[in-house]
């Protein structure tokens, strides 16, 4: 089982524990200012950081993987070498290094997250995307929708959660979610809990857009329905 939980870490704690319900997720433990998991369709995660620090306002790529050591031999099958650490409070992780400098995290633990509405969808930016194609589907997700023109390629997780991967200039991860409902709603809602947020209508689709409490934006796409331009993918599972 792969579940994708992306890591928001932010020097705004409370207030991003405030974003995730308004957005649809439930809290799975308490929060606190070190740590918190939100479930939705996937696992949000909000980490605790020092203001200013290096990593205040980034977001992380991190996957939960039932066989942890499955997934280690799926990647060294493709050539792709881990580093494994054991951080004391998260028990044992590896560690992927693209070449483009992207860094993805995958620890071991078995647990489904697929309630709600609002799913979790990192991104993953790069100049080309057959590597990281090749890497997301070692360690498990499955495409799902390919654009034509080869400019995006997304995923699903078994135990809950969507990635994606799209081509540009500078290769990056972000935080970015979709949503299954009516997202001027959404947008009446975040606006009433204090959030700016609007919609607006994009070549592929309608899209929400909320200034986190970081201060950047986040995007919340609608459900992708509408294929123009792009074809469902198939692709044998690798197993979990």
């Amino acid at each position: 089982m792969i579940t994708v939980q992306p890591i928001r870490y932010t020097s705004h704690t409370a207030s991003w524990h405030r974003l995730a319900v308004e957005l649809g997720f439930t809290a799975a433990i308490a929060p606190t200012p070190q740590w918190s998991e939100f479930d939705g369709n996937g696992i949000l995660a909000v980490h605790g950081v020092a203001a200013g620090g290096p990593d205040d306002g980034s977001s992380g790529f991190h996957l939960l993987a039932g066989d942890l050591e499955a997934v280690a031999a799926r990647l060294a099958a493709i050539g792709v070498e881990v580093e494994r650490r054991h951080p004391e409070d998260v028990g044992p992780m590896l560690v992927v290094r693209a070449a483009d400098g992207v860094t993805l995290t995958v620890s071991g633990e078995k647990r489904a997250a697929r309630a709600g509405g609002t799913s979790v969808q990192p991104i993953w930016y790069d100049t080309d995307l057959d590597r990281p194609r090749q890497v997301l589907e070692a360690i498990g997700l499955q495409p799902r929708i390919v654009a034509d023109d080869g400019v995006w390629i997304d995923f699903t997780a078994d135990g809950g959660g969507l990635g994606a991967l799209h081509r540009d200039t500078t290769p990056r991860v972000e935080l970015s979610l979709e949503f299954g409902g009516d997202l001027d709603a959404l947008a009446d809602r975040l606006a009433g809990a204090g959030f700016r947020a609007s919609v607006v209508d994009e070549a592929y689709n309608r899209t929400l857009q909320v200034t986190t409490p970081d201060g950047d934006v986040l995007w919340v796409n609608g459900t992708h329905d509408d294929l123009s331009g792009y074809s469902r993918a198939t692709a044998t599972p690798a197993g979990n």
